[in-house]
């Protein structure tokens, strides 16, 4: 056999093989891809539900961002399905820092999907469940992703996610040069709150005695943490009056 030959029939195999691994369901290509020898015994897989592997960032971006997938050296993360909490706590934020920003026009707020990009890890794409972005942010949003750190990345934690939040997004928003990360977990009722320090290590917040945590990238709001934990959280109009009552105080 030729070497030619004795490529073509490596192409045709390798074929076979990727055909069989996307004929299996979204768990069994997880299960294949974990139990895989690594030539570096040091790689560790990414977090999560990989359904795709060796998919350039061109690829993802057309064929897997909008679906809140996020993108680590090759492989692609589907994020799970919300859950009722999960869905009911991003509204309430959304609700709440909305109507800061619409009081205070220091910034604005973003909701996933939306691709981040850190420069510090370039072969990897993540899409934060919000993003909070003030003007005096010197990175560009684009139209499908923001080319460096948001102020401020916020995380809501499902069962599937406690590893990613907790471990790869941890270290990739510190070392990236995100300002402050907060990672919500509604299961636990735990909340989170980190800023860099002048050493560029995240350092752990906390809240006030009455509950309250205070950022200085959002001057004079207070986030009430155990109103994060309720079972029905005050509407839009409810969660607006609170802010502009919050804000006149501060006045």
């Amino acid at each position: 056999m030729t070497n030619l030959e004795q490529t073509q029939l490596d192409h045709l195999q390798l074929e076979r093989l990727a055909d069989q691994f996307q004929a299996l369901s979204p768990e069994g290509r997880n299960v294949i891809m974990r139990e895989a020898l690594l030539v570096d015994a040091k790689v560790r897989l990414p977090a999560g539900n990989i359904i795709a592997a060796g998919a350039s960032l061109e690829d993802y971006m057309e064929h897997y961002a909008a679906d809140h997938c996020e993108w680590v050296e090759g492989y692609v993360i589907k994020m799970s399905p919300s859950s009722i909490e999960h869905t009911d706590l991003l509204k309430y934020l959304v609700h709440l820092l909305d109507a800061f920003f619409e009081f205070r026009s220091i910034g604005r707020l973003i909701v996933q999907p939306f691709v981040l990009r850190l420069p510090a890890f370039p072969k990897r794409r993540r899409e934060p469940d919000l993003l909070v972005v003030l003007n005096s942010n010197p990175h560009k949003i684009e139209r499908t992703f923001m080319d460096g750190p948001a102020d401020i990345c916020i995380e809501i934690v499902s069962e599937e996610s406690v590893e990613r939040d907790h471990g790869d997004k941890f270290k990739e928003y510190e070392q990236g040069g995100v300002p402050e990360y907060w990672i919500l977990d509604p299961l636990r009722n735990e909340a989170r709150f980190y800023r860099l320090n002048d050493e560029g290590r995240y350092v752990r917040q906390t809240e006030n005695a009455q509950g309250n945590y205070y950022t200085p990238a959002l001057p004079a709001l207070a986030l009430h943490v155990p109103t994060l934990w309720q079972e029905k959280f005050p509407g839009p109009g409810a969660t607006a009056s609170t802010i502009q009552a919050m804000l006149a105080d501060q006045n």
